[in-house]
Order: C-alpha cells, then sequence, then structure tokens
C-alpha cells in the first residue's frame, strides 16, 4: 500500500536502456515467430538454418569467434542482435550490410582488438564495452549514427579528440569500460566528451582508483561510477577526478556503485559533493573499511536534496556509534535513505534539520529510536520497515512530536499491542499508516491514529475487528489480506471505507449486506477465501453480480467455492442452487401444496373406486377373522355341511324359493340360506363367511336387483375371496334377468370382472329350454359328499 517515497535518484542510463529494449520488443510484440533465442547453447558459429525473417536474434553466452558475411546477409529484415559474451576477437562492420533495419547491436564481452568502421545508419544502441580495445575504437564513419542513442566502449588509453569524429551527435546515454585502464604517473590522460545526458564509467573492481584524466562533459545530467576503491591516500584523487566533471551546472543525479573506502574518504567525499549543484546522490553497496572516528563536518548551504545508501557492509568492528550516526543526522537535506545496513540506531537530529523524509529500511533499529525526539517536525514521510520493533505503544509515542507526519511504514518487524486501557498516542496528523507484516491481533484497533485514512494492517493475526472501537471516521482505504479474519467489517464504524483488500482470510459465508450498506465502497478484494458454497452464499454472490466489475477487484478467478467437497474449485460466477432449497417459507408452501393436491386426489380417486366401501368389508373380513382365532379350537373343526349357499336380492326371493331350490332338493343337495340358515346372535358378515364356508357351491342369482343389493356384493366378495383361497372352482353364477354393463356401479368392478372372466348360466325364458337348464344345474354337483349335520338339533330334525 504504502511505496517508499524514493527520490528520482535511479540511474538514468538504467531507464533509458529498460526502455529502448523494451520498447523494441512491444514494437514486435506481435511478430514473436520472428525471436529466435539461441543465447547459452555452446555454439561457436551462426546456425545456417535461421529463419530469413528474423527480427530478434539472441546468441548471447557462446564461444562464437567470427561473424562472416554469409551469417546475416539473408537476415535482411533483422532489428536486434545480441552476441554478447562470446570470443569474437575481430569484426568488419560490412557484414551487416544487408542488414539495413539493424537498430540495436550489443558486442559487450568479447575479445575485440580491432574493427573496421562499415556502420550501418539505423543503429541506435550500439555495446562495444568490456572488450579489448586499445584505445576508443571512434572512427569517422560513426558521425554518419545520427540516430545513435546509446553507445559502450572501452578502453585502455585516454586520449582528448578520441570522440571528436561523434561531437556533433546528442546522444543519450555513453558506457566507458576503463578497467584496464592505465597510465603512467607522469601521464594525465584527457578526454572531451562533448553531449551526452548520462555519463557511466566503470572502473577496476580490485584495484584503488588511480584515473587521473581530464574530463568534460556537456550538458551532463547523470554521472555514475562504478568500481571505486578508495583508502585515505588515494581519497584525493577520486576528488580531482570529480572536479571537471561535476562542475557543470545540469549534473543533478550523482551515483556510486560498489565502492569500498575508508571512513574519512567518504566524509571528505559528503565535503566535497555538498557544495556542487548535485540534486540526488546515491550509493550503492559500500564497504566501509579500516577504521571509523569522528570526523568533523559543517554542511554549508546545498542543492541536495536526496542521500540514497543501501546495501552497506561495516568491516570495522569497533567503532564509535556516536561517530556514525552524527555525519547522518546532522545533514541539511529533505531526504535521507539508508537501508539494508547493520545501523542499530539513529540519534535525533538537531533543531535546525530540513528532514521531510527519512527511510531506514532493513536495519536493526529498535523501540528506542527516536524516543523523546522533538525536532522532527518538518518530517513527513518516515519508513521502518524491516527492523527490530516490538512495542506499538512505543511507535505511536516516537511520532508524538512528528506534527507535521503523515506517512508511517514499520511494516515487516515484530510489532505487538497487548494494553486494554487503548490509551495510544499518536500524532493526529498521520493519514498512512502501513503496520503489515507483524503479529498484532484483533487489539490493534484500539491504538490507531484517529485520522489516519490509508490502513495497512494485512499479514497479521487479525480474527475479528471489535465492533466497540475508536471510531475511524476518515479511513477510506484497508487493507487486512492474510489475517483470520471470518466476516467483512461493520461501515458502521468506517463509514467513509473506499477501498478493503480482504483477502485471503477465513470468510465462508460473507453477507451481502456489506455491499448494500457500504455504499462508498468503489474497489474490493476479496478473493482467495474459502467460500462455503451453500444459501447463505447465494445472495452474496448475487451482490456481486450487481456491483461493476472494476470494483470487485480478481472476480471472478479468486473467487471460488472451497466447500462442500462437490463444489470444490468452482467459480462463484458457476455456482447456482435452487431458489426452493433455500427459501424455507417458499420451500414449506410448497410442501403444504404438494401434499394438499396430493391429498385430494387420493380422496377423490377413493370416492371415484368407492373405496370406504371395501374399507368396510376388509374391516368386517378381518374382525371375524380375529374372532375366529379367538375361538377353541375344536370349534374351529370344520367340514362342508351343505351342497350349496344361494346368494340372492330380496326382489328375486320368488323364483329362488320356488323354481331354485326346490329343484335342488328334489336332487338331495343340501341348500344353505340365510333367512334358514343364519346363526341368531352373530353378525351378518360372520354368518355370511360361515355359510360359504361351510359349503360346496355358492350359488349368486344376478338380476339388476342384485346390483343395487350391497349384502349380495358382501356375499360375492368373500365367496370369490374362498375361491382363490381354498384352490377350488366354487362359484356358480345364475343369470336371472339381463344386466346391462352401464348398470353396474364402478365400485362393483369385482362382479363386472366375474361376468366378463367366468361362463354363468342364463335362465331361459322358454320353458322348453328349462330342462337343459337344470341338467347344467346338477352336472356343477358332480360329486357324492358326506354331509355332517351342523349340530345334533339338525341331524334330529
Amino acid at each position: 500500500m504504502i511505496k517508499d517515497k524514493d527520490s528520482i535518484t535511479g540511474s538514468f542510463h538504467f531507464v533509458y536502456i529498460v526502455t529502448l529494449i523494451v520498447g523494441t520488443i512491444i514494437q514486435f510484440s506481435d511478430e514473436s515467430e520472428f525471436t529466435v533465442d539461441m543465447s547459452n547453447m555452446n555454439l561457436t558459429h551462426v546456425p545456417e538454418d535461421l529463419p530469413p525473417k528474423t527480427k530478434i536474434l539472441d546468441m548471447s553466452q557462446n564461444n562464437i569467434s567470427e561473424l562472416h558475411l554469409s551469417d546475416m546477409s539473408y537476415l535482411s529484415g533483422l532489428k536486434i542482435l545480441r552476441i554478447s559474451h562470446n570470443r569474437i576477437w575481430w569484426l568488419d562492420f560490412s557484414i551487416f550490410k544487408f542488414n539495413q533495419d539493424l537498430e540495436y547491436l550489443d558486442l559487450s564481452y568479447n575479445q575485440l582488438r580491432n574493427m573496421s568502421c562499415h556502420l550501418i545508419r539505423s543503429l541506435k544502441h550500439l555495446d562495444l564495452s568490456f572488450n579489448d580495445f586499445h584505445v576508443l575504437p571512434i572512427c569517422k564513419e560513426f558521425g554518419n549514427l545520427t540516430q545513435l542513442q546509446f553507445l559502450g566502449l572501452s578502453a585502455t588509453k585516454l586520449r582528448q579528440l578520441d570522440l571528436l569524429p561523434i561531437a556533433h551527435l546528442h546522444l543519450s546515454y555513453i558506457l566507458l569500460d576503463l578497467q584496464g585502464y592505465y597510465a603512467k604517473e607522469s601521464e594525465k590522460g584527457s578526454l572531451q566528451i562533448l553531449d551526452t545526458k548520462t555519463l557511466h564509467l566503470v572502473f577496476h573492481p580490485n584495484q584503488l582508483f588511480s584515473v587521473q584524466a581530464n574530463m568534460l562533459v556537456n550538458n551532463l545530467g547523470c554521472l555514475q561510477l562504478t568500481n571505486i576503491k578508495l583508502n585515505n591516500d588515494n581519497c584525493q584523487v577520486l576528488i580531482q577526478f570529480l572536479s571537471e566533471l561535476t562542475r557543470g551546472p545540469t549534473l543533478l543525479n550523482f551515483t556510486l556503485q560498489h565502492v569500498k573506502t575508508t571512513w574519512k574518504c567518504l566524509v571528505r567525499i559528503f565535503k566535497f559533493l555538498w557544495p556542487k549543484p548535485v540534486q540526488y546522490l546515491n550509493i550503492y553497496n559500500l564497504t566501509i573499511v579500516e577504521s571509523i572516528n569522528k570526523e568533523y563536518i559543517h554542511y554549508p548551504k546545498t542543492a541536495l536534496k536526496a542521500l540514497t545508501i543501501e546495501h552497506v557492509k561495516n568491516e570495522v568492528f569497533l567503532f564509535s556509534q556516536t561517530a556514525l550516526y552524527t555525519i547522518f543526522s546532522e545533514m541539511n537535506i529533505m531526504m535521507l535513505t539508508i537501508s539494508d545496513t547493520p545501523f542499530i540506531h539513529m540519534l535525533c537530529p538537531p533543531p535546525s534539520n530540513t528532514f521531510k523524509f527519512l527511510n531506514f529500511t532493513q536495519n536493526v533499529f529498535t523501540d528506542s529510536v527516536f524516543q523523546s525526539c522533538s525536532h522532527l517536525v518538518r518530517l513527513e514521510t518516515l519508513i521502518l520497515r524491516k527492523n527490530k520493533l516490538k512495542d506499538l505503544y512505543k511507535v505511536g509515542l516516537m511520532t508524538k512530536h512528528m506534527t507535521s507526519l503523515e506517512i508511517l511504514d514499520v511494516s515487516v518487524n515484530s510489532l505487538e499491542y497487548d494494553r486494554y486501557d487503548g490509551n495510544c498516542t499518536w500524532v493526529g496528523s498521520i493519514v498512512v499508516l502501513n503496520l503489515s507484516s507483524n503479529i498484532l491481533t484483533d487489539s490493534v484497533f484500539r491504538c490507531l491514529p484517529p485520522k489516519v485514512k490509508v490502513l495497512d494492517l494485512h499479514d497479521n493475526r487479525i480474527r475479528s475487528i471489535p465492533k466497540p472501537i475508536m471510531k475511524l471516521e476518515d479511513l477510506q482505504e484497508l487493507n487486512v489480506a492474510s489475517n483470520s479474519l471470518a466476516h467483512f467489517p461493520d461501515c458502521g464504524t468506517f463509514n467513509r471505507l473506499s477501498v478493503l483488500i480482504i483477502d485471503s482470510n477465513s470468510i465462508s459465508n460473507p453477507s451481502a449486506d456489506f455491499l448494500q450498506s457500504c455504499h462508498n465502497i468503489r474497489s474490493m478484494s476479496a478473493g482467495n477465501n474459502p467460500f462455503q458454497c451453500t444459501c447463505e452464499l447465494r445472495e452474496f454472490v448475487q451482490s456481486l453480480g450487481q456491483v461493476a466489475s472494476k470494483v470487485v477487484e480478481g472476480w471472478p478467478d479468486s473467487y471460488k467455492c472451497d466447500s462442500p467437497e462437490n463444489y470444490k474449485g468452482t467459480l462463484l460466477k458457476d455456482f447456482h442452487v435452487s431458489p426452493l432449497s433455500c427459501n424455507t417459507t417458499l420451500l414449506l408452501v410448497t410442501i403444504g401444496v404438494a401434499v394438499l393436491v396430493f391429498t385430494v386426489t387420493v380422496t377423490a380417486l377413493c370416492i371415484y373406486f368407492d373405496l370406504p366401501w371395501y374399507l368396510r368389508m376388509v374391516f368386517q373380513w378381518t374382525q371375524t377373522r380375529r374372532r375366529a382365532r379367538n375361538t377353541p379350537l375344536e370349534e374351529l373343526q370344520r367340514t362342508i355341511q351343505f351342497h350349496a349357499f344361494i346368494s340372492y336380492s330380496e326382489h328375486d326371493s320368488a323364483w329362488v324359493k320356488n323354481e331354485l331350490v326346490p329343484c335342488l332338493e328334489k336332487e338331495e343337495l343340501r341348500i344353505c340360506l340365510h333367512e334358514r340358515n343364519f346363526i341368531p346372535g352373530k353378525s351378518i358378515v360372520e354368518n355370511i363367511i360361515n355359510c360359504i364356508e361351510k359349503s360346496y357351491k355358492s350359488i349368486f342369482v344376478l338380476s339388476p336387483n342384485f346390483v343395487q343389493s350391497e349384502w349380495c356384493h358382501y356375499e360375492l366378495y368373500f365367496a370369490h375371496h374362498n375361491l382363490f383361497h381354498e384352490g377350488s372352482n366354487n362359484l356358480i353364477l345364475i343369470l336371472l334377468e339381463p344386466i346391462p354393463q352401464n348398470c353396474i356401479p364402478s365400485k362393483y368392478h369385482k362382479l363386472r370382472a366375474l361376468m366378463t372372466q367366468r361362463t354363468y348360466l342364463e335362465w331361459p325364458k322358454e320353458k322348453s329350454k328349462h330342462g337343459l337348464f337344470w341338467a347344467n344345474i346338477r352336472a356343477a354337483f358332480n360329486m357324492k359328499l358326506t354331509l355332517i349335520a351342523e349340530n345334533n338339533n339338525a341331524e334330529a330334525s
């Protein structure tokens, strides 16, 4: 969230190189098929099978020693050629005469000693540095390179007019490799570099600085020296070398890289540069040797705005801490950066200090730094990340007198806050606070600057944001990513919140109310949480879909289901669940309606098929069977006592008594009739069942009157049941009068079935056919039975 307020101290040459290379690559990004990378392949010569349309060719890090015309002539569209780190010792530039579009040529780190000067005018970047040239390889043809922006050269000797052929060119960057530079003490080199914005000089890394040469540069804006090794004796040699280079008013940026020096010499360099027009001084990879003693320096009025020192190695183990820190604390500049050093403390600067920006990243500062320091009243930005800070309360106390402080970065420390009184002291001007990557818990919300607008708490140990916390009414941006939060914060506490970063937490069931209640949110990142894809999440997903995609960062790729298992890995935008299963009220209403429809349907079917009639019949049958089971075994012994049981309607009784019964009894058949054989005291159903079971046959006299009799159907039902139960054919159907099918009620479907499936005897109207009818009746009783009297009284009768 908080970026170091670095000055523009970055080297201009680096920006230029990156811009040129990246810009060229972007230009041909749509032609990536024309890029050939053959670097680090142990090649000894240029391959012959390169694609003719190649535009970018990289053959660096190989063992190529020679280049020939035939190697390049067919690559007419070549624009970029990197052939550094090889073994080329001779080069004839005429081999590129067919490569008229060549703009970038890197021949650095080879073994070049000589070359011809048939240069391509289209070149913008030519790097001949880190080769074995004795003098600068500049010839008059270089003056034709009007598009040249970068030029890298090597030499062991400098001559004043070596660069005269390019005096009229306006170069952006000159890299001069002087690692092999040597001059006798009596000799003094001279070089007039007429016009360049950036000059980078590289010296031998293991030799004391000894270059004694006058260099005159016009319009120099950035000067960079690499590999500077100094002691107290040759320190003046470097200062003398810099005298001419730093004289011009345009030099704003001065960088020293890989510097090994004594403390005394370093202070002398500060003294030398302080009155110069340099505004940004950068020192990278600094090693301090020999000793550190107190040095007296009075900083005069200076144009210097920022000093950056990064990656410091101190080889002096016993020294005065005050001597070291005083030099920096008394500087009268606005911006000071000292990072990646073994410094354990920094003194409170004097009241006259002008510091507005202090960056002490990756040191060993403790909670005691700047305690009780009341002189940093102009300080606006303080960065103490990657130190040894432990107590958040003391950090707040440290800012008490920093009345202009707006940005504070104390990330990547070991900060804790375990007080419960919430009595923290912060300067009221802080608007940006970075507390990320510490070990802070929920209690941190009781110790925050009241006016903070941007708060970074990511990568801590926060489990929840307590509701009864101090009001952060000005908070606009909150980063609580990589904690253990289970819920979104309450916007009632942060009513101006516009940016929320809460990804990589433990949020499984976020509430949809957050987006609805936080009307000022314009950016939210909540991905990489263990979302539980259930009904509760459905409303949250819908609310995300209603928000503009630019508001929800990382949507939809970072928002995935973590559970249940069958949804794991599914994007939230692809998670769908039925509204019915998520709405309890709707579900209950649906079930109720379904049950009601089912009940109505079943009731209608029961009424249509007269189910109550069958239920009553089954009930009667069951009751009779139950009573039969409770009857003693000797009473259950039964044998057939009747040849036939006759079931008929009372309306047909005349025919039964006058025709059917006399005819059957004349044949000595014993007939069971309800009016004479039903036992008083038993239920009608019991009597029906007993008569059917004690009769060899059951005769049913069918007529329209029979159809209308409910008891007749009881008898028919039980007789038919007994038919299947006993496994015999004991039913005789006599059709006394024709029965139309439409006259049989639907509930008597068994009668319909019997009349359709079984043969019945029809009573003929003609008397001539009566004989045949009675013959068929007698044939149904084709076996002799030994009938046992129903009881003794019956036997006697």
